[in-house]
């Protein structure tokens, strides 16, 4: 307990607010490689999905490339961009790795998004006159907003988990107070600076929760909440007597 105590001492000690690394300046920069390489995959992750969710080509290659992500190592991804762009260039090394690592679970919500529509909503939306582009704008895309909304989720989550290796090949971000806690041995301050990350993906994560709730269309969660328990007893204690 007293290291939790001296923990949260360092935290919101005056001197986070001063120093070559300010906190608020560490949490921004943590902030700002996050948003920045999410931001990217989802611009080349999702067009890609939703094409191969709405046409089925490519869902091999897909599935695979979201499958083989998973065995890549994060800190070792980062070290080997690293070398290939020069220590010139880290920051760019380092966005690219984060985006290589959310590219995957974008890539997976988008296309799972689209195919989990069933396929009676697709054929009568053909049957009323839609074109295949109509069809995936205004049927396919809505109804597979909250499993894309999962996969950003997904990814924002693994990003700022793997933001903070930025920290041993830079002065960037919450990772740079473990690293230098490490040399330091100074416990409280690894200990400090990881609760703060922890609480940063705490929040990210309810509010993608929120968001991914949100999108959901009122029909839908309205027939999941009629044909949830409560909705089902809800039904019955205000159908008529004799009904």
């Amino acid at each position: 307990m007293n290291l939790f105590a001296e923990a949260f001492a360092w935290i919101f000690s005056p001197d986070r607010a001063t120093g070559s690394l300010p906190l608020s300046e560490a949490l921004g920069t943590h902030l700002a490689f996050t948003a920045v390489s999410v931001l990217v995959a989802a611009l080349l992750a999702v067009p890609a999905g939703w094409f191969v969710g709405h046409t089925g080509r490519g869902r091999e290659a897909a599935v695979a490339l979201s499958g083989a992500a998973r065995a890549v190592p994060s800190f070792g991804l980062v070290l080997l961009l690293v070398l290939v762009f020069g220590v010139t260039h880290k920051v760019g090394a380092a966005t690219t790795a984060f985006v290589l690592l959310a590219i995957p679970p974008i890539l997976a919500g988008a296309y799972t998004g689209v195919e989990a529509v069933g396929r009676r909503v697709v054929d009568g939306a053909r049957a009323v006159g839609m074109t295949s582009g109509q069809v995936l704008r205004k049927v396919e895309v809505p109804l597979g907003l909250p499993l894309l909304i999962g996969g950003l989720r997904s990814a924002t989550l693994q990003v700022v988990a793997t933001v903070t290796l930025a920290g041993y090949v830079g002065s960037w971000g919450l990772g740079f107070y473990i690293v230098q806690g490490i040399q330091l041995r100074d416990f409280p301050q690894i200990l400090g600076a990881s609760l703060v990350i922890v609480a940063l993906a705490v929040v990210l994560d309810l509010l993608f929760a929120i968001a991914e709730r949100a999108v959901v269309p009122r029909g839908v969660r309205a027939g999941r909440d009629a044909g949830s328990p409560r909705g089902r007893r809800l039904n019955r204690t205000n159908r008529a007597p004799g009904a």
